[in-house]
């Protein structure tokens, strides 16, 4: 099986661990530096087996050298928004979190595929590449997926439609300048701008932008892990069975949609090696606008952590 290392055991971490292990897509090391957590939750996800009939192997620990040679390792490590905190609040927190792992990783999982789940994911993602010095394609983050499931949701919610009909379209960074794409989001391959009014589809954009800090504001001390935890789930699954399916993916760009050098929302093909290809959509102006409205927020957030490294 393969070796998959979850780094962080709380809410997401543990959920994540849980879906992975009931897909029996490999084995599993759970990690924290929290002593026992990740042991009694391993523990807990190991009893869970013969009850759900998964044979994957779970376990926990508090020393990184327990990745050696994982062939995919997830970052939930980091802290979690509160209500009244932006994802730039967590910056200067959770991007010396970042380090720290990112280093270890490098030193016991060099030939890993790296998927980040923290925020703010498109900047801890860069911090992730800077710090391992992986080959781009090894190193991406969990944003489009979990925010194109919710967009999908909400459209689900107002048609009364199945999920299971419904593929949804978000492009740019994992936060308020998301991109939600009416043009590309269908229902049974018909877009949705042909089955709902404009001011509805503006209403569940608005929604989905601010779906996080909904679920933050509903729970006042933590935020979402279901979600997330499937959308984790999802793109483990298209590495280590080498699917190559395309999902909307936090992707380090080098020319496409005419940016470098930054991490980006895009559709992408996943499979063994990580991101095997990005797609380039073809955008409306309008689009193209609000996309270079996002990569402006990213940039602003490498900039402004590049300042507080100096």
């Amino acid at each position: 099986m393969p070796k998959i290392t979850v780094i962080g055991s709380g809410a997401v971490g543990a959920t994540t661990a849980q879906r992975i292990a009931e897909k029996e897509l490999g084995d599993i090391v759970l990690t924290d530096i929290i002593e026992g957590m990740p042991q009694g939750k391993a523990l807990d996800l190991m009893e869970a087996g013969p009850i759900m009939g998964y044979d994957s192997s779970i376990m926990g620990t508090n020393d990184y050298r327990d990745m050696e040679d994982s062939d995919v390792v997830i970052i939930t490590a980091g802290m979690a928004r509160k209500p009244g905190m932006s994802r730039d609040d967590l910056l200067r927190i959770n991007s010396n979190i970042i380090k720290e792992v990112s280093e270890n990783i490098k030193k016991y999982a060099p030939d890993s595929v790296i998927i980040t789940v923290t925020n703010p994911l498109d900047i801890m993602t860069y911090v992730t590449l800077k710090t391992t010095g992986f080959e781009p394609n090894r190193v991406f983050g969990m944003s489009g997926v979990l925010d194109s499931g919710r967009f999908a949701a909400f459209i689900a919610m107002e048609l009364g439609c199945s999920v299971r009909d419904i593929n949804a379209m978000v492009l740019g960074g994992h936060g308020d300048t998301m991109v939600p794409l009416p043009r590309f989001t269908t229902v049974s391959g018909v877009p949705i701008t042909e089955l709902i009014p404009e001011a509805t589809i503006h209403r569940l954009v608005d929604r989905t932008v601010n779906g996080g800090i909904e679920i933050v504001n509903l729970l006042k001390n933590g935020s979402a892990f279901y979600s997330p935890s499937a959308s984790v789930m999802n793109m483990v699954e298209a590495v280590v069975k080498d699917t190559a399916r395309i999902m909307p993916v936090c992707a380090f760009l080098n020319g496409e949609y005419g940016y470098n050098d930054i991490y980006l929302g895009v559709p992408a093909k996943l499979g063994r090696s990580g991101v095997e290809e990005i797609i380039e959509l073809k955008l409306e102006e309008n689009e193209k606008k609000y996309l270079e409205k996002s990569a402006n927020a990213v940039k602003s957030g490498i900039a402004a952590l590049n300042k507080l490294d100096s």
